[in-house]
């Protein structure tokens, strides 16, 4: 009662009746052959309780005590069946095309699950007298694609001939594919540039930053601004004034005498 698919399991039942040259057990022949002798009718009866059991061990437990009844017949309970799922045929149809007509894709995790339902409710309303035709059902299938599938929206509604449903579905799953491969490329490229902006900011060398270490310990022995212009700075008791702009230059006395810099002696 729970699973609305009748229709699904009536076709694949009748092809199944067909293959074993049964079929005349649910549905009555034109002419039907009706059994004269005691070995036919044996033969007979022996095929519908293989048929009818058939029927009773593909549906569920609430429909088997539904249509089950003593020494009833194959085709008994498959009319009983298709009384169940195809009586108030006007109401069903209502429900059924509301249902249809309101089927978006948005709803669905995916273009299998939304094509897949659109597709059983269009047998559903050709089980109870109202098909949907091939171009009614794709027309629906583009009408209710999300956004990220207005590439293949635009490219199946401006074709000249509408493509068959199993031809769009398989576009759309192709695109659905391209869009997956996008994004996880995309949050691979995200993460790639997360992790290297945490990254601490370094000295390009070893040297870079022992120089820049020396220029900073220069300045404040000199009392001097980084990166002002310099002037004329008094050389102490060892030597007279001297460029600071252009630097110091030392005599080899003074350099051997363990003169700094800009005239500092580290000894006072």
């Amino acid at each position: 009662m729970e699973n609305v698919q009748y229709s699904t399991w009536a076709e694949l039942f009748k092809i199944t009746a067909r293959s074993h040259k049964v079929l005349h057990h649910i549905i009555p022949p034109p002419n039907p052959k009706v059994p004269t002798t005691a070995e036919e009718k044996e033969l007979w009866s022996t095929l519908d309780a293989t048929v009818l059991s058939w029927i009773y061990a593909t549906i569920s437990n609430d429909l088997l005590h539904t249509i089950i009844e003593p020494d009833a017949t194959a085709m008994e309970a498959w009319d009983r069946l298709r009384d169940i799922f195809q009586d108030n045929k006007n109401s069903r149809v209502v429900t059924l095309e509301a249902e249809f007509s309101n089927t978006k894709m948005e709803n669905f995790p995916n273009v299998s699950s939304y094509c897949q339902r659109l597709k059983s409710l269009a047998d559903q309303l050709k089980n109870v007298g109202a098909p949907v035709s091939e171009s009614r059902l794709v027309i629906q299938l583009v009408s209710g694609l999300t956004k990220a599938y207005r590439g293949v929206r635009t490219l199946i509604r401006q074709s000249d001939l509408l493509a068959p449903f199993y031809q769009a579905r398989s576009m759309l799953t192709l695109e659905e594919a391209g869009l997956a491969k996008e994004a996880a490329m995309g949050s691979e490229s995200a993460m790639v540039a997360s992790s290297q902006s945490d990254e601490p900011l370094m000295p390009k060398s070893n040297s870079d930053y022992t120089q820049n270490k020396g220029k900073q310990l220069g300045n404040r022995r000199s009392g001097k601004k980084p990166g002002s212009g310099g002037g004329r700075v008094s050389g102490g008791d060892h030597g007279g004034s001297q460029d600071g702009g252009s630097g110091s230059r030392r005599s080899p006395q003074q350099q051997q005498q363990g003169f700094a810099p800009w005239g500092y002696h580290p000894w006072g």
